[in-house]
């Protein structure tokens, strides 16, 4: 699906919110009945209000956790994904073969589970998110770990410091990959200063457009090795066009990967389609895996070959030969060959909890929910906060084909941290990012539109008695130590 494509496909799933009821409950609650993903909800544990302020809920019997009677609204799914019900008796299910089998649990597994090939029906689910063939793709390590793997392939400059070897990023990524990029060119003798280009939006607060980009491509075209960005900015919300950027830099000759932490299981991908060279992502925000959870990669199919450079573990060796321990690599064909040791059953486990999920609800419903659902919330942060609010503006693109699930809402100088502790202590879980934006990020999966509507109340509250307490000479002590005592007794995100 190319950007235009996609653009209709998602105005074409648009609700319109033109009506006056449409700021109402009763309508929220409509919108909640005539969902057909609603039923995901229940398939998730959602922590209860009476959990996040109590400083010891995991010492409770597991029945009288997560009443669902009173729960708490939980936006936060762009940080940390909710449980799915199933994980705990998936998880049960592997600790009680492993207790009784040991070791034969590798070859002789009594749920047709067996652990020598647990990543293969986890990947099968994982192409259909992200858009790939089965062979494109394998479930393996931790983000960063993947970047540097990929990297050390795909990432073969010129040391001579004059032809290919730059590397071009987006100037605001998230830092760990700046981190992996930079420490990648030391690793080949070259400076940073030189070898390391940065996209920077043009204005304060705007946005990287892909014209910018495309230019600061061209404008390197000749030296530049490696293009790697975010498919969505972790920071503001933005999706990338990932199509038009791939193929433009391709042209140019530059070798393309993404990082798709914000946007595997959030936006619609179509990886193989797209002729993106790499991709890597982590599993544990939208897709629900658990904390620090097994990651993903991509690697498309024209660089399939088992000869390509790469750096080697046994869980790359061909599939047949693994065990005969002759110290002959000989790759996997395909993305599967880039595997370096066996992967924690117990992270494939809880993965493939949240897949089947995902498997069931099929990735066009999720986006075609989240529109709906982001736009929503934007609809009622506008009608709920009058224009001349200077309370916080919206940095999020309004245009819902730029962006996923998340909005991110920029609060004037000094009032962010004091809505968030707020809120927290309202039941309501969101995520921060100093010095002053909340993430706020509906999940189609278990979030509804009722939910939404009375976070945007909660929000309304929380700001009102922030605002109040300012007016009566509140000072800074007393909101660092309610800080304090909130971050002891709830849960923030990562």
């Amino acid at each position: 699906m190319d950007a235009k494509q996609l653009k209709s496909f998602v105005n074409g799933h648009r609700i319109s919110f033109t009506e006056s009821k449409s700021s109402n409950r009763e309508y929220a609650q409509h919108l909640d009945s005539t969902d057909p993903l609603a039923r995901f909800r229940a398939e998730f544990l959602i922590p209860s209000k009476a959990d996040l302020r109590d400083p010891h809920p995991e010492a409770k019997p597991a029945a009288e956790q997560n009443d669902p009677t009173d729960p708490c609204i939980y936006l936060c799914g762009n940080s940390l994904g909710l449980q799915p019900k199933a994980t705990r008796a998936l998880l049960n299910e592997e600790l009680t073969i492993w207790a009784t089998r040991g070791v034969q649990g590798h070859f002789k597994h009594p749920l047709s589970r067996p652990w020598v090939s647990a990543d293969e029906e986890v990947t099968r689910h994982m192409a259909n998110i992200v858009g790939a063939l089965p062979t494109e793709v394998a479930v393996m390590g931790t983000l960063t770990n993947n970047i540097h793997n990929l990297l050390a392939s795909f990432y073969r400059p010129d040391r001579s410091g004059k032809g290919r070897r730059k590397i071009i990023i987006e100037g605001k990524a998230f830092p760990s990959d700046h981190y992996a990029v930079e420490s990648q060119i030391r690793w080949h003798g070259l400076d940073p200063a030189d070898a390391l280009v940065t996209i920077f939006p043009e204005a304060e607060r705007a946005m990287l457009t892909t014209q910018q980009i495309c230019k600061v491509i061209d404008r390197n075209a000749d030296d530049t090795a490696l293009l790697f960005l975010s498919g969505v900015q972790f920071y503001t919300g933005q999706a990338f066009d990932i199509k038009a950027i791939t193929q433009h830099a391709q042209a140019k000759g530059i070798v393309v990967g993404w990082d798709l932490a914000h946007a595997a299981g959030n936006i619609a991908l179509d990886l193989h389609e797209w002729g993106v060279d790499f991709a890597v992502w982590c599993s544990y925000k939208y897709l629900c895996s658990g904390p620090g959870g097994i990651a993903g990669i991509f690697v498309h199919e024209k660089h399939a070959s088992p000869d390509r450079h790469r750096l080697a573990g046994w869980w790359g060796h061909d599939r047949l030969s693994r065990f005969n321990m002759d110290n002959a690599f000989n790759a996997i064909p395909g993305a599967a060959g880039y595997q370096l040791s066996n992967p924690s059953i117990l992270d494939l486990t809880s993965l493939l909890s949240s897949l089947q999920l995902f498997s069931a609800a099929t990735m066009p419903a999720i986006r075609t929910k989240s529109v709906q659902l982001t736009s929503y919330l934007e609809h009622l942060l506008h009608t709920q906060f009058p224009p001349d609010d200077k309370t916080f503006e919206i940095l999020t693109p309004s245009d819902p084909s730029a962006r996923g699930a998340q909005l991110s809402l920029l609060f004037r100088e000094g009032l962010m941290m004091r809505v968030f502790n707020e809120l927290l202590e309202r039941g309501v879980v969101v995520d921060e990012r100093k010095p002053d934006v909340i993430r706020v990020a509906p999940c189609p999966l278990y979030n509804g539109f009722e939910e939404v509507w009375l976070f945007v109340q909660e929000l309304k509250r929380a700001v009102g008695v922030v605002i109040g307490r300012a007016a009566n000479g509140e000072g800074a002590g007393e909101e660092a130590g309610r800080e304090a005592d909130l971050r002891e007794r709830g849960p923030t995100s990562p």
